[in-house]
């Protein structure tokens, strides 16, 4: 459905030209959601805008539902990109306008006639639980009822692809994860494909089927959700998905952790898990096989994609060397571990 061969983008600056976009190739399918995420500067606006020639690319091609719109005249390209669907961070609605004629305007634009329009209105606005606001103006909306309309209105002229830029920064965690569920419904309703972009992993794993990791220009790694989250291959997807899995310790017990071991102090350490070691019975394995104490301080184990993926803190206690053993037999089962610091003994209990 999105082809980007060999794309390259390259801005001329008074210091030297800059590659903004260095050899692109990419593949998404027809209905998958497919998520592109990285850093702030990676170059992920430019990318999406690049699938519907917002951005033209220096060079490669651009192929969406089967026109490849770099070669299209202007003509043509306007008349392509009423297929490719687009929503923005900061929702760019008209204050002057209503829900209802906001939704409207790309309609009105082509030519629509009223009843067209309100035949290709209605149903959307009940697809994205707007029929409440139909007459409201954006003063009037929440943010996330804000990002529904700017939906709506990208989804207006029936298109085939629907690109996201950052469409959830601006929205709180509830509202994020409602306008989440919204894209996988627009997409198994209308069969759309849907590329997103962001900076955030908790988007990537509630909401695509597929992702990429976008670095200074290049795609560097790319792969199904769960295989991506349980077998990351770049040290950049690892620190993405350990800032997703990322428990805290409570506030009485981090005040008090201290960088190195001293006398009469005991660790605490922060447990990954990947698929089989996720379900295994590791604390007993600890308890029993070392005779080490165990204080279990955060767990969760989660599901993506039918992946289990886990994150333990625990408080550990016993002697030094079979607490040397017990991360030994931890790490060779590929159970990721970190020593996050060391408290004082009289700080957690072991009963």
């Amino acid at each position: 459905m999105i082809i980007l061969n060999e794309i390259y983008k390259k801005y001329s600056t008074p210091s030297g030209e800059i590659t903004a976009l260095n050899n692109i190739n990419l593949r998404v399918s027809p209905g998958e959601i497919f998520g592109i995420i990285g850093k702030s500067g990676a170059g992920k606006s430019t990318l999406i805008r690049c699938v519907n020639l917002l951005e033209k690319p220096t060079s490669g091609q651009v192929i969406v539902a089967g026109e490849e719109l770099t070669s299209l005249s202007p003509s043509e390209l306007r008349n392509a990109r009423r297929k490719i669907g687009m929503i923005f961070q900061h929702f760019n609605l008209l204050t002057s306008r209503t829900v209802y004629d906001n939704i409207a305007l790309p309609l009105e634009l082509c030519g629509y006639s009223r009843q067209q329009i309100k035949e290709n209105i209605m149903p959307l606005l009940d697809l994205t639980g707007l029929m409440d606001k139909i007459n409201h103006f954006p003063a009037q909306l929440s943010g996330g009822q804000k990002q529904r309309v700017a939906i709506a209105r990208a989804l207006a002229s029936q298109p085939k692809v629907l690109l996201s830029d950052e469409a959830t920064s601006a929205l709180d965690p509830e509202t994020t994860h409602k306008i989440l569920d919204l894209l996988k419904n627009i997409r198994d309703t209308l069969k759309l494909t849907i590329l997103l972009i962001t900076h955030e992993m908790s988007v990537i794993k509630a909401c695509c089927d597929r992702v990429a990791i976008l670095q200074h220009g290049e795609l560097i790694e790319e792969n199904e959700v769960g295989e991506f989250f349980a077998h990351p291959k770049t040290p950049i997807a690892k620190k993405f998905i350990a800032s997703s899995l990322t428990h805290t310790l409570p506030d009485a017990i981090r005040s008090k952790v201290l960088a190195f071991e001293q006398p009469d102090t005991h660790p605490v350490w922060r447990l990954r898990f990947i698929e089989k070691t996720a379900t295994q019975p590791i604390v007993s394995q600890l308890i029993n096989q070392f005779n080490l104490r165990i204080n279990i301080l955060q767990a969760n184990v989660d599901y993506i994609k039918n992946h289990p993926l886990g994150i333990m803190i625990i408080a550990v206690a016993g002697d030094t060397s079979k607490i040397q053993a017990g991360m030994l037999y931890l790490q060779n089962l590929g159970v990721q571990l970190e020593v996050i610091g060391y408290v004082p003994n009289n700080i957690i209990s072991f009963a």
